[in-house]
């Protein structure tokens, strides 16, 4: 047993699991330094209304965050465990893409390593987001896709099928990757897959999983499709949409990785060995170009890109075997050392475990600007809740808390129960629908808003606290609106007020 229990272990499967399993033991130990992203609260405000869709995404991600909740109470290591798990699964399906494609351990191991240090990948590990599973929907289907192309066997399509589904219910930008293949299988000589009944059953197996999402936006009007529009008309006024090339290296790789995705693209297009995989190109080019036309984020495309490092990788290693033999094993040993160099660099840069305030804080956050949203939100609550508990008696029991933006509602949702605060309500996202309860409140905490608009809606508002953090950091609630006010006397009747607060973010 025990001799078997080592062929396993050191297998190229076993190193590989290993290694995905050290990547996710480090960012366990390392993902509890500072506090809940903004988003991250949005998301968990949501999971405690379970649906079969939200405003801003489908329903995978807020149900896997219930599940934290209900498993890990207010953990951030607990809640933040299944988007680790789903970069190690990527991690490990890099490696295997390069053993279905016929590659050995060197090239599996550098690929999986590759994928598993990228910038996204450890960014996606930090924060309970859509994007962590986005990606590893993509990356399974792209797997499933290599196996298809591996074995021509037909039945391949229910997984790529099921994975495009499972994506539908994550972020809806799986459909550009869909179409990609789509056009990859188009542009090849897998055109002739569209008239196997196998990849009909997985379009039906996709739309099948899918279907109660699809059910709840013709129940609510199609409602996410206004938010995208609004969001898109967003980021490309903000211009984030901007420098949609350029920005690849920034937000998908590092320049080691770059390397091998370019070597994944000679692999697919211009190597013989590589005919069988040229799908996996188009798939990618196509999936591009659709996001440029779109005006997409730089990061959209991220998924796409550990196919085409496991082709990179697959490519270099057969390059390799052709030198001499001391020539190519000095050479591997130069292709691994300088990965590896390139992994420990973007890893210093991207875990989030320096001091706050310090010189490496620095750096990190203005390399990521999320960290600094992951500071001070106990404090507000705290303060919200030294504010309610100066209220007279009387107007505790309709006192209500207005947060202007789903982090303050998910925060004081979150921390408020604690100090025996009301659920806060918001015309943010999904809270709009949530409506603002049954009798309405007559006394409102207001958090995050502008003070013309609270004189504009309320009789009277008095600045009763502000929005700091024991950092000072300056982040959006400690900028933007920080003071908190007491207003009382509502002017509108509360449909009316309720029905212009709507808003999208």
């Amino acid at each position: 047993m025990k001799k078997q229990w080592q062929i396993i272990l050191f297998s190229d499967v076993g190193i590989l699991i290993l290694l995905a399993l050290l990547r996710v033991l480090l960012q366990v130990l390392t993902n509890a330094q500072y506090g809940f992203f903004r988003d991250e609260l949005v998301t968990l405000d949501d999971a405690r209304h379970l649906a079969w869709g939200y405003v801003a995404y489908p329903p995978l991600t807020p149900f896997l965050g219930r599940v934290g909740l209900d498993l890990f109470g207010i953990s951030l290591n607990g809640i933040r465990l299944f988007a680790v798990a789903a970069q190690g699964i990527i991690m490990l399906l890099a490696g295997l893409m390069v053993r279905a494609m016929g590659g050995k351990r060197w090239a599996q191991v550098l690929a999986a390593v590759a994928v598993g240090t990228s910038p996204v990948s450890i960014v996606d590990g930090t924060i309970l987001q859509y994007g962590a599973f986005d990606y590893l929907w993509w990356v399974l289907a792209a797997y499933f896709v290599i196996r298809l192309l591996q074995s021509e066997d037909p039945r391949w399509w229910l997984g790529i099928g099921a994975a495009i589904g499972l994506g539908l219910l994550t972020k809806y930008t799986v459909v550009f990757f869909a179409a990609g293949i789509v056009l990859g299988a188009l542009l090849t000589k897998n055109r002739s897959y569209f008239k196997s009944p196998w990849l009909w059953g997985g379009v039906a197996l996709a739309l099948l999983i899918a279907f109660p999402n699809l059910l709840w936006q013709i129940q609510h009007k199609f409602i996410s499709l206004a938010f995208l529009n609004s969001i898109h008309a967003r980021d490309v006024r903000l211009g984030r949409a901007g420098g949609f090339l350029l920005d690849q290296i920034k937000f998908n790789g590092n320049p080691v990785t770059i390397i091998l995705v370019l070597a994944g693209i000679h692999f697919c297009f211009l190597s013989p060995a590589g005919r069988r995989y040229r799908t996996l190109g188009w798939m990618f080019l196509a999936t591009l170009v659709l996001f440029v036309a779109a005006k997409g984020r730089p990061y959209y495309l991220a998924p796409a890109y550990p196919m085409l490092t496991a082709a990179g990788a697959l490519w270099a290693e057969q390059r390799l075997a052709g030198l001499p033999e001391r020539s190519g094993r000095f050479l591997r040993v130069v292709a691994g050392s300088t990965l590896a160099a390139g992994a420990v660099c973007v890893v210093a840069l991207t875990l989030p475990v320096a001091p706050v305030n310090t010189a490496r804080w620095r750096v990190i956050s203005s390399l990521n600007e999320n960290l600094k949203e992951e500071i001070g939100w106990p404090e507000m609550v705290e303060t919200v809740a030294k504010i309610y508990a100066k209220l007279p008696d009387i107007e505790k029991s309709q006192a209500g808390i207005l947060a202007s933006n789903g982090g303050e509602a998910g925060a004081i949702s979150l921390y408020g129960p604690a100090y025996g605060l009301p659920s806060a309500i918001s015309g943010f996202n999904s809270s709009w629908e949530r409506s603002y309860g049954n009798p309405p409140p007559r006394t409102l905490i207001a958090v995050g808003l502008p003070v013309d608009f609270l004189k504009a809606n309320f009789e009277s508002c008095e600045a009763a606290g502000y929005i700091t953090n024991r950092y000072n950091i300056r982040n959006q609630e400690s900028t933007a609106y920080p003071v908190i006010y007491v207003c009382r006397g509502m002017r509108k009747p509360w449909p009316e007020f309720w029905r212009n607060l709507q808003c999208f973010g």
